[in-house]
């Protein structure tokens, strides 16, 4: 599964009123796993950029002026995302604006949803956090994600920072182990190879946590447990307190 997470800066709010793309910044993951891959392109876009924007993100028309146009970084972007699933916050926003560009550009594809499957993180947010601010600050601090660096909004340090608030929002805690699902599929079709490991002379050293690590681990068992999932190790505890004989 390829998917893109990616996010855009802008001139202002409205394409209809003729505002532009300036920053488009994009992060690649295959199957749930940064690649390192990344697409960054700020953009000229031959206007004013309004105040409130400016403000927003910092991006002035004097440091666009010698920047690519759009119809010169679209292709680039276009096989760049093309057949992956974009991630977006708030994902109407920036489609509307992408598709805006393409529309402009003779020979581009009309929609962006017609190369990629499009996923509005802010959709999914506000799903599994109803009546909460679920902007991309506020799930940085549920999610204790670090966005120290946010000073101004960026569109890559954005994408950057989305793909981690979206792992651990949509991962749950096989995040911490990984999938099973390969492990069980392999067991089955006995493709999985079992390695006996010889244990002879071999003494085991017994480690004993300080309350300072114990303590963080509870912090984040509770943690875990405030995203609606019972931590496993808790789990373990109340069944043994459930079977006396356990």
């Amino acid at each position: 599964m390829r998917q893109i997470v990616l996010d855009t800066e802008t001139t202002g709010l409205e394409p209809d009123m003729g505002h532009r793309v300036i920053e488009i910044g994009g992060v690649e993951l295959v199957n749930r796993r940064l690649t390192g891959r990344h697409f960054h392109k700020y953009i000229n876009p031959e206007r004013d950029i309004d105040d409130g924007a400016y403000e927003v993100h910092g991006i002035s028309k004097a440091f666009l002026a010698d920047k690519p146009r759009f119809e010169q970084i679209w292709e680039e972007l276009v096989e760049f995302v093309n057949g992956a699933e974009l991630v977006i916050h708030n994902a109407p926003f920036d489609i509307s604006f992408l598709n805006y560009e393409l529309r402009m550009v003779s020979g581009a594809p009309g929609r962006i949803e017609d190369l990629c499957s499009v996923t509005d993180s802010l959709a999914v947010a506000r799903r599994k956090h109803p009546g909460q601010k679920n902007n991309l600050d506020a799930l940085c601090r549920r999610y204790q994600v670090d966005n120290s660096q946010r000073q101004l909004h960026g569109a890559l340090l954005d994408a950057e920072i989305l793909a981690d608030v979206y792992l651990l929002m949509t991962g749950g805690q096989t995040q911490l182990f990984g999938s099973g699902d390969q492990l069980a599929t392999d067991v089955r079709d006995g493709s999985a190879e079992v390695i006996a490991i010889d244990r002879e002379g071999i003494e085991l050293q017994v480690i004993q946590l300080s309350g300072e690590e114990l303590d963080a681990h509870e912090k984040f068992l509770d943690f875990i447990e405030e995203q609606g999932q019972l931590p496993v190790w808790r789990r373990s505890q109340e069944e043994m307190h459930a079977d006396p004989t356990g």
